[in-house]
Protein backbone atom coordinates (compact mmCIF):
# COMPACT_ATOMS: atom_id res chain seq x y z
CA UNK A 1 0.00 0.00 0.00
CA UNK A 2 1.38 3.40 -0.95
CA UNK A 3 2.61 5.77 1.69
CA UNK A 4 2.04 3.22 4.45
CA UNK A 5 0.57 4.47 7.70
CA UNK A 6 3.61 3.59 9.81
CA UNK A 7 3.20 2.29 13.34
CA UNK A 8 6.82 2.89 14.37
CA UNK A 9 8.01 5.95 16.23
CA UNK A 10 11.01 6.77 14.06
CA UNK A 11 10.52 9.87 11.89
CA UNK A 12 12.04 8.05 8.91
CA UNK A 13 11.52 4.33 8.35
CA UNK A 14 13.57 2.16 5.97
CA UNK A 15 12.92 -1.24 4.43
CA UNK A 16 15.44 -3.10 2.29
CA UNK A 17 14.80 -5.91 -0.20
CA UNK A 18 16.68 -7.03 -3.31
CA UNK A 19 18.88 -3.95 -3.43
CA UNK A 20 15.89 -1.59 -3.20
CA UNK A 21 15.61 0.73 -0.19
CA UNK A 22 12.16 2.06 0.63
CA UNK A 23 12.57 5.21 2.71
CA UNK A 24 9.37 6.55 4.29
CA UNK A 25 8.89 9.92 5.95
CA UNK A 26 6.97 8.99 9.08
CA UNK A 27 5.31 11.85 10.96
CA UNK A 28 1.79 11.29 9.64
CA UNK A 29 0.18 13.19 12.52
CA UNK A 30 2.06 16.29 11.26
CA UNK A 31 1.70 15.45 7.57
CA UNK A 32 5.38 14.41 7.63
CA UNK A 33 6.43 18.01 8.21
CA UNK A 34 10.17 18.53 8.50
CA UNK A 35 11.46 19.08 12.01
CA UNK A 36 15.06 18.74 13.17
CA UNK A 37 14.64 15.06 14.02
CA UNK A 38 13.05 14.10 10.70
CA UNK A 39 15.67 16.03 8.75
CA UNK A 40 18.55 14.38 10.62
CA UNK A 41 16.96 10.96 10.15
CA UNK A 42 16.43 11.49 6.43
CA UNK A 43 20.03 12.67 6.00
CA UNK A 44 21.23 9.56 7.86
CA UNK A 45 19.00 7.21 5.86
CA UNK A 46 20.19 8.59 2.52
CA UNK A 47 23.83 8.39 3.63
CA UNK A 48 23.36 4.77 4.74
CA UNK A 49 21.69 3.92 1.43
CA UNK A 50 24.50 5.56 -0.50
CA UNK A 51 27.17 3.70 1.52
CA UNK A 52 25.54 0.27 1.24
CA UNK A 53 27.46 -1.70 -1.39
CA UNK A 54 24.40 -3.85 -2.10
CA UNK A 55 21.98 -0.94 -2.45
CA UNK A 56 21.02 -0.11 -6.02
CA UNK A 57 18.06 2.27 -5.91
CA UNK A 58 15.81 3.94 -3.33
CA UNK A 59 12.10 4.71 -3.32
CA UNK A 60 11.29 7.76 -1.21
CA UNK A 61 7.68 8.15 -0.05
CA UNK A 62 5.58 9.40 2.87
CA UNK A 63 3.27 7.83 5.43
CA UNK A 64 -0.30 8.68 4.44
CA UNK A 65 -2.04 11.05 4.11
CA UNK A 66 0.80 13.32 2.88
CA UNK A 67 4.18 13.04 1.23
CA UNK A 68 5.58 16.02 3.12
CA UNK A 69 3.89 19.26 4.16
CA UNK A 70 7.16 21.19 4.23
CA UNK A 71 8.85 22.68 7.25
CA UNK A 72 7.18 22.23 10.61
CA UNK A 73 6.18 25.86 11.05
CA UNK A 74 5.87 25.49 14.82
CA UNK A 75 9.51 24.46 15.04
CA UNK A 76 10.66 26.89 12.36
CA UNK A 77 9.08 29.74 14.29
CA UNK A 78 11.03 28.89 17.44
CA UNK A 79 14.41 28.85 15.67
CA UNK A 80 15.07 25.22 16.63
CA UNK A 81 15.27 24.17 12.97
CA UNK A 82 18.80 25.39 12.25
CA UNK A 83 20.37 25.08 8.80
CA UNK A 84 23.68 26.77 9.58
CA UNK A 85 25.89 23.78 10.44
CA UNK A 86 24.15 20.46 9.91
CA UNK A 87 23.54 18.80 6.52
CA UNK A 88 20.04 19.30 5.15
CA UNK A 89 17.74 17.06 3.15
CA UNK A 90 18.83 18.98 0.05
CA UNK A 91 22.52 18.33 0.79
CA UNK A 92 21.84 14.62 1.31
CA UNK A 93 19.94 14.25 -1.97
CA UNK A 94 22.63 16.12 -3.90
CA UNK A 95 25.40 13.97 -2.44
CA UNK A 96 23.64 10.67 -3.09
CA UNK A 97 25.43 8.78 -5.87
CA UNK A 98 22.60 6.34 -6.51
CA UNK A 99 19.15 6.90 -7.99
CA UNK A 100 16.28 7.94 -5.75
CA UNK A 101 12.75 7.57 -7.11
CA UNK A 102 10.08 9.75 -5.53
CA UNK A 103 6.73 8.02 -4.88
CA UNK A 104 4.49 10.98 -4.13
CA UNK A 105 1.48 9.74 -2.19
CA UNK A 106 -0.12 13.04 -1.18
CA UNK A 107 0.69 16.70 -0.61
CA UNK A 108 4.25 17.82 -1.39
CA UNK A 109 4.42 21.40 -0.24
CA UNK A 110 7.30 23.92 0.03
CA UNK A 111 10.17 21.97 1.62
CA UNK A 112 8.32 18.75 0.80
CA UNK A 113 8.17 19.90 -2.81
CA UNK A 114 11.94 20.45 -2.64
CA UNK A 115 12.49 16.89 -1.38
CA UNK A 116 10.40 15.55 -4.26
CA UNK A 117 12.28 17.65 -6.80
CA UNK A 118 15.59 16.37 -5.44
CA UNK A 119 14.70 12.84 -6.56
CA UNK A 120 15.81 11.48 -9.95
CA UNK A 121 12.22 11.25 -11.14
CA UNK A 122 8.72 11.03 -9.69
CA UNK A 123 5.73 8.73 -9.77
CA UNK A 124 2.52 10.05 -8.25
CA UNK A 125 -0.63 8.74 -6.65
CA UNK A 126 -3.87 10.20 -7.96
CA UNK A 127 -4.09 11.87 -4.53
CA UNK A 128 -0.78 13.72 -4.94
CA UNK A 129 -0.53 17.46 -5.30
CA UNK A 130 2.26 20.00 -5.25
CA UNK A 131 2.64 23.62 -4.18
CA UNK A 132 5.40 26.12 -3.51
CA UNK A 133 4.10 28.17 -0.60
CA UNK A 134 7.40 29.82 0.36
CA UNK A 135 6.14 33.26 -0.67
CA UNK A 136 2.96 32.85 1.39
CA UNK A 137 4.96 31.90 4.48
CA UNK A 138 7.57 34.59 3.91
CA UNK A 139 10.64 32.34 3.59
CA UNK A 140 12.82 32.13 0.49
CA UNK A 141 13.49 28.56 -0.69
CA UNK A 142 16.93 27.24 0.14
CA UNK A 143 16.71 23.56 -0.81
CA UNK A 144 17.05 23.84 -4.57
CA UNK A 145 13.42 24.51 -5.48
CA UNK A 146 14.00 27.38 -7.93
CA UNK A 147 16.67 25.36 -9.75
CA UNK A 148 14.96 21.97 -9.84
CA UNK A 149 11.47 23.30 -10.56
CA UNK A 150 12.85 25.28 -13.50
CA UNK A 151 14.53 22.12 -14.80
CA UNK A 152 11.29 20.19 -14.46
CA UNK A 153 8.69 22.54 -15.95
CA UNK A 154 10.55 25.52 -17.46
CA UNK A 155 11.21 28.95 -16.02
CA UNK A 156 7.85 30.57 -16.92
CA UNK A 157 5.68 27.99 -15.22
CA UNK A 158 8.14 27.68 -12.33
CA UNK A 159 7.88 31.42 -11.68
CA UNK A 160 4.10 31.27 -11.84
CA UNK A 161 3.90 28.40 -9.34
CA UNK A 162 6.27 30.10 -6.90
CA UNK A 163 4.79 33.57 -7.16
CA UNK A 164 1.16 32.47 -6.89
CA UNK A 165 1.50 29.43 -4.62
CA UNK A 166 -1.16 27.67 -6.69
CA UNK A 167 -1.74 23.96 -6.27
CA UNK A 168 -0.84 21.43 -8.99
CA UNK A 169 -2.80 18.20 -8.90
CA UNK A 170 -1.43 14.88 -10.12
CA UNK A 171 -2.92 15.02 -13.62
CA UNK A 172 -1.62 18.53 -14.24
CA UNK A 173 1.76 17.50 -12.83
CA UNK A 174 1.86 14.72 -15.41
CA UNK A 175 0.89 17.08 -18.27
CA UNK A 176 3.62 19.60 -17.45
CA UNK A 177 6.34 17.00 -16.95
CA UNK A 178 6.69 17.27 -13.18
CA UNK A 179 5.91 13.56 -12.70
CA UNK A 180 6.42 10.66 -15.09
CA UNK A 181 3.36 8.58 -14.20
CA UNK A 182 0.14 8.77 -12.18
CA UNK A 183 -1.41 5.62 -10.72
CA UNK A 184 -4.30 4.83 -8.37
CA UNK A 185 -3.32 5.51 -4.79
CA UNK A 186 -3.19 1.86 -3.68
CA UNK A 187 -0.94 0.99 -6.64
CA UNK A 188 1.71 3.65 -6.03
CA UNK A 189 4.24 1.78 -3.94
CA UNK A 190 3.97 -1.50 -5.89
CA UNK A 191 4.41 0.42 -9.14
CA UNK A 192 7.33 2.47 -7.82
CA UNK A 193 8.97 -0.70 -6.55
CA UNK A 194 8.51 -2.36 -9.95
CA UNK A 195 10.16 0.60 -11.67
CA UNK A 196 12.94 0.51 -9.07
CA UNK A 197 13.46 -3.18 -9.83
CA UNK A 198 13.99 -2.28 -13.50
CA UNK A 199 16.66 0.23 -12.47
CA UNK A 200 18.25 -2.25 -10.05
CA UNK A 201 18.54 -4.80 -12.87
CA UNK A 202 20.80 -2.49 -14.86
CA UNK A 203 24.60 -2.54 -14.49
CA UNK A 204 25.56 -0.33 -11.53
CA UNK A 205 28.41 1.42 -13.37
CA UNK A 206 26.14 2.09 -16.32
CA UNK A 207 23.50 3.65 -14.04
CA UNK A 208 26.14 5.82 -12.36
CA UNK A 209 27.51 6.88 -15.73
CA UNK A 210 24.10 7.83 -17.05
CA UNK A 211 23.31 9.87 -13.95
CA UNK A 212 26.63 11.69 -14.32
CA UNK A 213 25.91 12.41 -17.98
CA UNK A 214 22.51 13.87 -17.12
CA UNK A 215 24.09 16.03 -14.40
CA UNK A 216 26.54 17.35 -16.96
CA UNK A 217 23.73 17.96 -19.43
CA UNK A 218 22.00 20.11 -16.83
CA UNK A 219 25.02 21.93 -15.44
CA UNK A 220 27.42 22.34 -18.37
CA UNK A 221 27.07 24.30 -21.61
CA UNK A 222 25.70 22.02 -24.32
CA UNK A 223 28.99 21.67 -26.22
CA UNK A 224 30.90 20.66 -23.07
CA UNK A 225 28.18 18.23 -22.03
CA UNK A 226 28.22 16.58 -25.48
CA UNK A 227 32.02 16.24 -25.36
CA UNK A 228 31.88 14.78 -21.84
CA UNK A 229 29.22 12.24 -22.82
CA UNK A 230 31.20 11.12 -25.87
CA UNK A 231 34.40 10.80 -23.82
CA UNK A 232 32.64 8.77 -21.12
CA UNK A 233 31.17 6.45 -23.74
CA UNK A 234 34.60 5.89 -25.28
CA UNK A 235 36.12 5.09 -21.88
CA UNK A 236 33.38 2.59 -21.11
CA UNK A 237 33.67 0.84 -24.46
CA UNK A 238 31.22 -1.68 -25.86
CA UNK A 239 30.95 -4.98 -23.91
CA UNK A 240 30.04 -7.15 -26.89
CA UNK A 241 28.78 -10.16 -24.93
CA UNK A 242 26.47 -8.06 -22.79
CA UNK A 243 25.23 -6.10 -25.79
CA UNK A 244 24.52 -9.30 -27.74
CA UNK A 245 22.50 -10.82 -24.90
CA UNK A 246 20.61 -7.60 -24.28
CA UNK A 247 19.85 -7.24 -27.99
CA UNK A 248 18.40 -10.74 -28.19
CA UNK A 249 16.21 -10.01 -25.17
CA UNK A 250 15.01 -6.69 -26.59
CA UNK A 251 14.15 -8.28 -29.93
CA UNK A 252 12.12 -10.98 -28.17
CA UNK A 253 10.29 -8.45 -25.98
CA UNK A 254 9.70 -6.10 -28.91
CA UNK A 255 8.30 -8.85 -31.10
CA UNK A 256 5.93 -9.91 -28.33
CA UNK A 257 4.77 -6.32 -27.79
CA UNK A 258 4.16 -5.75 -31.49
CA UNK A 259 2.17 -8.97 -31.71
CA UNK A 260 0.03 -7.96 -28.75
CA UNK A 261 -0.58 -4.41 -30.02
CA UNK A 262 -1.69 -5.64 -33.43
CA UNK A 263 -4.37 -7.95 -32.05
Amino acid sequence: MSGRGMSGTEPVETQVADGIWTITLNRPERRNAIDARLQASLVAALAAFDADADARVAVLTGADPAFCAGMDLRELGTGRLDFSDNPTYADALRRCRKPVIGAINGAAVAGGFEIALGCDFLLASDRAWFADTHAKVGVLPGGGLTVHLTEAVGVRLARRLSLTGEFVDAERALRVGLVTEVVPHADLLPRATAVAAEVAARDAEMVAGLRTSYERAINLPAAEALDAEAAASRRTGIPTGTVRAATDGLITRGSAWIGTSER
